[in-house]
């Protein structure tokens, strides 16, 4: 029967719910709370997926298993978001999941401390996704395009709870072409908030920082390494400091503070230098840092460090990753240790040395080992103080996210 003119169009029907079985090593995975799973895992689907859309994963006997965002260009299909017995993914559930977060870092900052991550991604449930608090300026940056088509909400959910003066956005290289061609979304864009004329200025334990929130690496500064920069403090009274690949010059600060004689950032940039000579001088109230003499030094580390003439009494060696890729591994574990030499190389008797990496295909046994067989080729005695993991508002609770660790020698 025709339909009169004036009557609208019939609605389509909605699509029926996108259904994903498993093989069996993907059940294992899911079960045991992984929050990725594979495109190669997908044993059945019942029709393609849309970026973005929530996808239910049941296991071969079609149990629930697990729902989270599909990303039908990613080698990881799904970023799981809600495991176990099944739940309704409405509002009030991404309320109380973006609650407990954020309760779970209640009372780990006062007001000395403004700039702390709140959402760590897959460690925290939100997969591919974290956000960085600068004062009142957040930063959310995505790993994956799967959020794109959610940014709206996510942005509300965050104001609504958070109240921040700006959001903005930063993306990484693998969902920059997506959110530009397809959401019209650029990399450093304000999502709401006035506009910025320069970097955002926070505090950390008391200490005033600048961070470069719409082009700076990361989200704009190095957060998870608060807890050493704390503990560099309490070792450095009456040393002089080198602070190799120096960044922002956060261990520098932190040392001057601590009663160091002197510090030297040493980096490869200019721009980074800079950025350290503007915390330093953001400081200057600060009695200890004033009376600390700084000295910048622009150089590749590894040569530097090889031929420097002159010696230090506290050391930190915190390169940038080494190993970026699964087959760079070996030869990073041999740079630790070639490093980790020369930095021995460079260290007082009675010094302290402190050895980072930020490699997440580089495992903590593999990095301490590579220190430690460094130390033995120094032929000198140290003692090993301790080793460091992740700070407690960036928790690693999958191995893929276990990247940070540092050992602390003194001999």
């Amino acid at each position: 029967m025709d339909l009169p003119d004036s009557a609208p169009p019939p609605a389509p029907p909605a699509a029926p719910r996108l259904r994903l079985r498993v093989a069996a090593a993907a059940e294992t995975a899911l079960r045991g709370g992984h929050p990725w799973l594979f495109a190669d895992r997908i044993h059945d689907q019942n029709r393609p997926g849309q970026l973005g859309e929530l996808a239910v994963i049941y296991d071969r006997k079609d149990r629930f298993l697990a729902v989270g965002l599909f990303d039908p260009e990613s080698p990881i299909r799904v970023r799981v978001l809600h495991s176990g017995k099944p739940q309704a993914l409405d509002a009030a559930w991404w309320v109380r999941h973006l609650g407990a977060a954020l309760e779970g870092r209640g009372g780990l900052f006062d007001a000395q401390t403004t700039g702390y991550r709140c959402l760590n991604g897959e460690s925290d449930g939100w997969p591919g996704l974290v956000l960085d608090r600068y004062d009142t300026t957040f930063v959310l940056k995505l790993y994956t395009a799967a959020w794109l088509p959610r940014l709206e909400e996510v942005g509300a959910l965050l104001r609504a709870r958070l109240a921040p003066e700006r959001l903005v956005l930063r993306l990484s290289r693998n969902s920059q072409e997506t959110a530009r061609s397809r959401f019209g979304l650029t990399d450093g864009q304000i999502l709401f908030g006035p506009a910025l004329a320069g970097p955002v200025i926070f505090r950390e334990s008391g200490l005033r920082f600048e961070a470069e929130v719409l082009r700076g690496q990361k989200t704009g500064f190095f957060l998870d390494q608060r807890e050493n920069r704390r503990r560099v403090e309490s070792l450095a009274a009456g040393r002089e400091v080198l602070n190799a690949f120096s960044f922002s010059g956060g261990f520098s600060l932190y040392a001057a503070r601590g009663g160091a004689r002197s510090v030297t950032d040493l980096d490869i940039s200019a721009h980074a230098l800079e950025s350290a000579a503007r915390n330093f001088a953001l400081n200057q109230d600060q009695p200890a840092v004033a009376a600390c003499r700084r000295e910048a030094v622009q150089a590749e580390a590894f040569g530097w460090l090889a031929e420097a003439p002159q010696r230090f009494s506290l050391i930190v060696l915190d390169p940038p990753s080494l190993a970026k890729r699964e087959p760079e591994r070996a030869a990073a574990i041999h740079a630790y240790q070639h490093l980790a030499g020369l930095g021995l190389q460079r260290l007082e008797p009675g010094g302290v040395l402190v050895a980072c990496s930020c490699s997440a295909h580089v495992t903590a046994e593999e990095f301490f080992g590579a220190v430690r067989q460094a130390v033995r080729q120094s032929r000198r005695t140290f003692a090993e103080l301790q080793t460091t993991a992740h700070a407690p508002d960036h928790p690693g609770r999958i191995m893929e996210a276990q990247y940070l660790k540092a050992i602390y020698l003194r001999g």
